[in-house]
């Protein structure tokens, strides 16, 4: 059988799933090559070692879509559609035709063509509307979180030069920041690089059948992997500095632990030390157990625990100490409140919205809702809402905790100053 005509049949089926998204079409285009493989030696040995039948007949052959055996002359066959079709479930009881002419040769058509009529292995018009649907809102969210890690990334890079380059704000509480900054950097970075690298895997050009088969290798798999446990690892660390960030307010603000002489090595090994725990675990799973293309697609959920469980573990404990901390400043505000209700509202919803995404209470919102569970419309509103906040999320504590922050804007006010009066002084001079 003619290799260009293998490839050409297999780039239709890769056409043909386009339309699911883009996580899952790893999985659907390796499983649909492999079962079309099986397909073809099946009628290979079909052809090989059927005896044939007597009088005039049309031969038997694969078509690259479906397997036709010897056909009497002027006779319509029916075969059952192709078993390696991703819909085959539903269309098990359909049948694919052919009609062998009365001088025992396939009917062609006026293209030249072999005549085919295969409209009952077709998938369903409203199952394919609803996967273009699917996949252009996969797009949408696609570009909403691109749209906001990069402009998290802008944000929190100059927030974090800032944090260095300025002597006065060199303290604990500063460097806990720029740790949490950094964390939010790498993981907008990973997800950018886990995203180029899945579509450079599944994208590339096929021309022979040498290039199909290395992109379903194992060895072609390496670098969507290697940044798809870099992307887990630096989601892991950013809620640990997250875990960090509300330790450290907690130990200020109510008890003291964790921050004895200023020491912040405790926090460095909470926040880039603790996910290791946790992610080398989650890949020996992964080799042993689910070593396929791009590690993208979780199909026993129970390892995705591994990842999952510290997370919603560090967000509980979280918002456990968000709680405890909104009591303390409330009754703090009540004490100190003599000017009335509406400025003692004012400054506590402040403080409220300080907190949130600096703990990352938002995880809490679908703790329940995990993704075995969520169905239809709730499973897309849990997406886009993670997506966009986790997205958005850098940009909003880059603001929050640099950009608006009182002490920040004082040095930076005095910092451009003496550059100012530093710029005038060489004028002068010259």
């Amino acid at each position: 059988m003619d290799r260009t005509s293998d490839i050409m049949a297999f780039i239709c089926l890769l056409l043909l799933k386009l339309s699911k998204f883009e996580m899952a079409s790893g999985k659907v285009l390796e499983e649909t090559y492999r079962k079309w493989v099986q397909y073809k030696e099946d009628c290979s040995k079909m052809i090989e070692y059927e005896p044939f039948p007597q009088g005039l007949f049309c031969n038997r052959t694969f078509d690259r879509y479906a397997c036709w055996p010897d056909t009497p002359a002027d006779t319509v066959v029916n075969i059952s559609c192709p078993y390696y079709l991703p819909w085959f479930d539903k269309v098990s009881q359909g049948v694919v035709r052919r009609r062998c002419s009365a001088d025992g040769l396939w009917v062609r058509e006026e293209s030249g063509q072999v005549w085919r009529d295969m409209t009952q292995c077709e998938e369903e018009k409203e199952v394919a509307s609803q996967e273009l649907w699917f996949k252009q809102l996969m797009v949408s969210f696609r570009m909403l979180y691109t749209v906001g890690y990069s402009l998290s990334l802008f944000t929190l890079i100059t927030a974090l030069i800032i944090l260095l380059s300025i002597r006065k704000l060199h303290c604990t509480r500063n460097y806990i920041h720029a740790n949490l900054f950094m964390s939010f950097i790498l993981r907008a970075v990973s997800v950018i690089v886990k995203d180029t690298m899945l579509e450079r895997h599944w994208g590339r050009e096929i021309m022979k059948q040498a290039d199909l088969s290395e992109m379903l290798s194992h060895q072609a798999a390496i670098g969507c992997r290697i940044a798809q446990v870099m992307m887990q690892y630096c989601v892991l660390a950013n809620h640990f500095w997250f875990f960090g960030e509300a330790i450290y307010l907690y130990s200020v603000l109510i008890a003291s632990v964790f921050i004895e002489n200023n020491k912040y090595l405790p926090y460095i090994c909470l926040g880039w030390g603790t996910p290791l725990l946790f992610v080398i675990p989650w890949v020996v799973m992964k080799l042993l157990k689910e070593n396929q293309e791009c590690w993208a697609v979780n199909e026993n959920m129970n390892y995705w625990w591994i990842i999952r469980f510290p997370i919603l573990f560090a967000s509980l404990i979280n918002l456990l100490i968000f709680m405890k901390i909104l009591k303390v400043i409330l009754s703090k505000l009540r004490a100190s409140n003599h000017n009335g209700y509406p400025d003692y509202k004012l400054r506590l919803a402040k403080a409220t919205l300080t907190l949130i995404p600096l703990f990352g209470i938002h995880e809490v919102i679908f703790v329940f809702a995990t993704d075995e569970q969520t169905t239809g419309i709730l499973r897309y509103i849990k997406v886009f809402f993670t997506l966009f906040l986790n997205s958005f999320q850098g940009f909003l504590v880059a603001v929050l905790y640099c950009y608006a922050n009182k002490e920040v804007r004082t040095e930076l006010k005095r910092k451009l100053h003496s550059w100012r009066i530093e710029v005038e002084m060489v004028c002068c001079g010259q």
